[in-house]
C-alpha cells in the first residue's frame, strides 16, 4: 500500500496541516489526543472534507481541492473501526456482520463471512444480541463488520483505549492473526507506544496538527525513552519452552531465559522493565536471579538523571536502565562486556 497524504484543516482554533507518504500494510499514527489523528481519519474516509491539499491510495486520486475531486466514502472503500464498537442494536451479531458484506459492492467482495467468523472467532455468538456481549467481543464484531466491506485500507481508530489490559491484550493477537490471514492493509491510530510496537512496522509521529518525524516503532520507542517518567518495556518474542524446576525455560540470544509463569505452546511475547535487568561489570558469582547473561554495551541513551543501556546479548538485544551516576561508576561504555541479572518474576506475558 502506497498512501499519500496532504491537507489542511481548520477546526475551530485547531488547525491539521499534515503531509506524508506512507508505504506499507502495517502503518501507525501516534501522538497525543489533540494532534491530529481523527481529523486525519476522517479526511481519509472522507467524513471530513479538507480546506486544501491531496489525497492518494495507491495512485488514485481519493481527494484533490485544486481539481475537484472528492470521492464519497462509499467509492473510498476505506473502513474504520472506532474506540467504541457502534453496532446496532437492533441486529444479532451475524446481522451487524452481514451489513458490512451487504455494503460491499458484488465485484469488490473477496472475504466471505464464513472465513471471517471463524478468524474472530465468532461462530458461538451469532444470534446473540450484541448488548449481551463483552467489550471484547464487541470490538472482535465491529473488526469483522469492517472486514466484511472487503476495504482496500482499514482505520483503526484507537479500537483499544476502551479495554482494560486483560481484554486488550485478548484483541491484540485477534487484529494481528486476521490482517495476516486477509492481506487488508491497515493504519493503526493511538497515543500507545506499545500498542504502536506490537501493531505496527513504521510510525507517523504528530505533534499540534503537523508531522513531527516518520520512523520505525522500535526506533520511536527507543528515542522516547523515560517520556512521562515509564520505564522502557523491553518485548521478547518467545516460543518452545521447556520446563524446568516450576519455571518456563526459552531459548534466547544464543543462551536460555528462565521465567515464572507462560510455558504454553506456540509463540508468547514478553514484557521486561528496563528497570528490572541489574547489571554487574563482573561475573558475581551467586546470586538469586535465575537469569544471568553475558552481554556486550552497545550504547547509551541519556535522558532525565538516568541512562539506558542498550545491550547486545548473542543474536538479540535489550535495553537496561540505570541511574547517570552508577553508569558512571560502573564505567559504562560501547564495546564493554557485562552481566545483566534478571529475576524469573520480572517478565509478564502480555500476547
Amino acid at each position: 500500500m502506497k498512501l499519500e497524504f496532504a491537507a489542511r484543516k481548520r477546526l475551530g482554533r485547531f488547525e491539521l496541516d499534515a503531509s506524508f507518504t506512507a508505504t506499507g500494510d502495517r502503518i501507525g499514527l501516534f501522538g497525543p489526543s489533540g494532534s491530529g489523528k481523527s481529523s486525519i481519519v476522517g479526511a481519509l474516509a472522507g467524513l471530513v472534507a479538507p480546506d486544501g491539499g491531496r489525497i492518494a491510495l495507491d495512485g488514485e486520486v481519493l481527494f484533490d481541492r485544486a481539481a475537484g475531486i472528492d470521492l464519497p466514502p462509499d467509492r473510498r472503500r476505506i473502513a474504520v473501526v472506532f474506540q467504541h464498537p457502534h453496532l446496532f442494536p437492533h441486529l444479532d451479531v451475524e446481522g451487524n456482520l452481514r451489513y458490512g458484506y451487504r455494503r460491499c459492492p458484488p465485484q469488490f467482495r473477496r472475504i466471505s463471512p464464513e472465513l471471517v467468523v471463524e478468524a474472530l472467532e465468532l461462530g458461538p455468538f451469532l444470534s446473540r444480541a450484541v448488548r449481551h456481549l463483552s467489550g471484547g467481543e464487541q470490538q472482535r464484531v465491529s473488526l469483522g463488520r469492517a472486514l466484511l466491506s472487503s476495504p482496500r485500507l482499514m482505520l483503526l481508530d484507537e479500537p483499544l483505549s476502551a479495554l482494560d489490559d486483560s481484554l486488550k491484550y485478548r484483541i491484540i493477537p485477534f487484529l494481528r492473526k486476521t490482517f495476516d490471514a486477509f492481506g487488508v492493509p491497515f493504519m493503526f491510530i493511538s497515543h500507545s507506544l506499545l500498542e504502536m510496537r506490537l501493531m505496527t512496522e513504521r510510525v507517523v509521529v504528530l505533534e499540534r496538527g503537523r508531522v513531527a518525524e516518520e520512523t520505525g516503532a522500535e526506533a520511536l520507542a527507543v528515542r522516547r525513552m523515560g517520556a512521562g517518567g515509564a520505564a522502557y518495556a523491553n518485548l521478547l518474542r518467545l516460543s518452545s519452552p521447556r520446563m524446568r524446576n516450576g519455571l518456563s525455560v526459552y531459548r534466547w540470544g544464543g543462551g536460555e531465559l528462565a521465567i515464572s509463569g507462560g510455558g504454553r505452546p506456540g509463540e508468547a511475547v514478553f514484557e521486561l522493565s528496563s528497570r528490572d535487568i541489574i547489571l554487574f561489570r563482573n561475573h558475581p558469582g551467586a546470586i538469586s536471579a535465575r537469569n544471568l547473561l553475558p552481554c556486550r554495551v552497545v550504547r547509551g541513551h541519556a535522558f532525565d538523571g538516568r541512562t539506558g543501556i542498550e545491550l547486545s546479548c548473542g543474536d538479540e538485544r535489550i535495553i537496561a536502565e540505570v541511574m547517570r551516576e552508577t553508569a558512571e561508576e560502573l564505567d559504562i561504555r560501547p564495546g564493554q562486556s557485562i552481566f545483566a541479572a534478571i529475576k524469573a518474576s520480572a517478565f509478564r506475558e502480555i500476547l
